[in-house]
């Protein structure tokens, strides 16, 4: 028997005392901006908590390989190289910060003697087809994403699908940790946590071994998570017989949340908040306590599993179906639903809270639910856009859900209207009034960093759309792909000639150019065509390509169209600007104006009763 070893690890032992090799005949690196931003989240709430429990990310196997400390990983590469790309996005944001930086570096890469001399090694090395070059590059170049992007271009590094992935992944790291930790000292909140309280097991064999454990941990998993003892416990319900009956069942619930990579202990969570009262101090639920509340005696009974498993069974599996139509932007009717899928572009793949409230209120009449997403996206617009911390909402989430399970189950239509209308009175409404000021300030201060970029081009969309809409005297908006696809237009160029550069700056004194470049006034929605042939000239010279765009927020910019007195032109004209330069005092004109349209776009409304 081979012998086995395992060692807990933080993030920093680990990468202090291994060099880690990722096999050629290993799987390469093919996690999307999706399983990075979350993982990335998941660290993150554990962060705002203010938890100094240590948080486990999983078992690393490894075999021994040709020199000490070095390892060839068998499985976890995955978060291995994310937490490597990590630690490269983190060297370069401690810059200014000389024995952060130092320490940090010495995590990426180390010296050591051969025979031969002295050589230096990644302490990650993957060596599949040119990604050991291009993290060698990644490593050296020690830069932003895109000076990355330029360096392995210019070393003539192919760029295919996992080194894009790595690259890829490790520009969503590096705005990850501008957009979440602008500060020094938030940075190094961030690092302390990721250093002492980020932990693995790592299991170490030979290699013949090591692979036919990880052959065992495919075919039978390992260890149990809440979702496999919540099936263990119902499997405890039942006779035998029913045994086949019970699996098949269960496969409905993991199926289909493994086939669209959702994760099932968040579905768990989420699925309890929306659908139970939750009696602890805080009213809420992590993934940790799932399993303790299910064999509590009062949530057993609230459950019903011991009775009527299956019928308890079938309510997941109905909570399961809703839940992934939500996630694709979907109704609650399995269809198309414009503003449910106007905050899947809002929210991206790694926010998903709001879903405790949608499954709540998933059974109420469809007009109801649609006019209830509405105000749901105008709501969660004001939490996004600032920046308020996930746990903010998750104890206000889960109380709603209870008042909200309650009016779905209400069959007289008027009085379910009037409580829907209540809660988004007092819930929605009031919660948006008091971040009015907060919003306020964070759009008079937006830049392209503020925010992701699909969520800037979100907003731009929404906004570009409501001009569109009283341009033209409709009431009722349709979908925003028409808008999403649309290139985000630098008004002021983002790669402009030195001569344009020049004269910006003599317009405007004591100005950064860099900066006003990025604001958000200076930015608009173009045709693609339309944007090739703007390209970075002078504002005069692409105020005749802007007039050709047909949206309205665009072609306003160089003139407004006049028709009539008191026409939906007019009165959408007495809220737009056209300008004949462009300046600093332009830009933020433009913004200010940008900043008052939201307060029309993202707003609530009652339903009539």
């Amino acid at each position: 028997m081979a012998r086995i070893e395992n060692h807990k690890y933080s993030i920093e032992e680990a990468f202090k005392e291994c060099f880690y090799v990722v096999p050629d005949y290993q799987r390469e690196y093919v996690w999307t901006d999706k399983e990075v931003q979350q993982l990335l989240d998941d660290i993150d709430d554990q962060i705002e908590s203010g938890t100094d429990k240590e948080y486990f990310i999983g078992m690393i196997l490894v075999s021994p390989g040709a020199r000490k400390n070095q390892y060839d990983v068998i499985d976890g590469q995955q978060r291995l190289t994310t937490f490597f790309l990590l630690l490269c996005a983190l060297r370069h944001r401690f810059k200014d910060s000389p024995e952060h930086y130092e320490l940090v570096n010495g995590l990426l890469s180390t010296s050591f003697t051969t025979k031969s001399g002295i050589e230096t090694s990644l302490k990650l090395e993957p060596r599949y087809e040119n990604a050991d070059e291009l993290m060698v590059c990644l490593v050296k170049t020690n830069d932003t994403p895109e000076k990355v992007a330029v360096a392995v271009q210019q070393s003539a590094i192919p760029r295919f699908g996992s080194l894009d992935n790595l690259l890829n992944a490790y520009g969503t790291v590096y705005r990850y940790l501008l957009d979440n930790y602008e500060d020094e000292a938030s940075l190094k909140e961030l690092w302390w946590y990721l250093a002492n309280h980020v932990v693995f097991i790592q299991i170490s064999t030979d290699v013949s071994s090591a692979l036919k454990i990880f052959e065992t941990i495919n075919e039978r998993g390992v260890g149990l998570n809440p979702m496999d003892l919540l099936k263990n416990l119902l499997f405890t319900q039942v006779d035998q017989k029913e045994f086949t009956k019970l699996k098949n069942e269960w496969k409905k619930i993991t199926a289909p949340l493994e086939k669209d990579k959702e994760k099932p202990l968040r579905f768990l969570r989420y699925f309890l908040m929306a659908n139970y009262k939750i009696r602890n101090k805080d009213q809420i639920i992590r993934e940790d306590e799932i399993y303790d509340w299910f064999i509590q005696k009062e949530n057993a009974d609230l459950c019903g599993y011991k009775d009527k498993p299956f019928e308890f069974v079938r309510k997941i599996i109905r909570n399961v179906e809703s839940y992934l139509a939500f996630a694709a932007g979907q109704g609650n009717d399995g269809k198309t639903n414009v503003p449910m899928a106007n905050m899947k572009k809002m929210c991206g793949g790694a926010f998903s809270l709001h879903y405790v409230l949608l499954l709540a209120i998933a059974n109420i009449p469809k007009p109801l639910f649609d006019h209830f997403v509405e105000q749901l996206e105008s709501f969660l617009f004001f939490y996004i856009f600032t920046k308020t911390p996930t746990r903010v909402l998750e104890r206000n989430f889960s109380i709603w859900a209870d008042e909200l399970r309650e009016i779905a189950k209400l069959e007289d239509e008027s009085e379910q209207k009037k409580k829907l209308n209540e809660f988004i009175e007092n819930q929605f409404r009031a919660s948006m009034q008091a971040k009015t000021g907060e919003l306020a300030d964070a759009l008079k201060r937006y830049t392209l960093r503020s925010m992701q970029q699909y969520r800037t081009r979100y907003f731009l969309a929404k906004l570009t759309q409501h001009v569109d809409m009283a341009y033209k005297g409709v009431t009722v908006p349709g979908s925003l792909d028409l808008y999403t696809v649309l290139e985000m237009e630098h008004i002021l160029p983002n790669t402009p000639q030195p001569e344009l550069r020049q004269s910006f700056l003599q317009s405007n004194p004591e100005t950064d150019y860099d900066e006003y470049k990025n604001r958000l006034g200076n930015f608009t929605l173009l045709e693609k065509p339309i944007n090739i042939v703007a390209s970075n000239g002078f504002f005069e010279d692409k105020q005749a390509e802007y007039k050709k765009c047909k949206h309205y927020l665009t072609s306003s910019i160089v003139e407004k169209t006049e028709v009539g007195k008191n026409s939906s032109i007019t009165r959408i004209n007495e809220k737009l600007r056209s300008y004949d330069q462009w300046t600093a005092a332009e830009i933020d004109d433009r913004q200010e104006m940008l900043a008052e349209l939201a307060k029309e776009v993202w707003k609530t409304s009652l339903i009539e009763e």
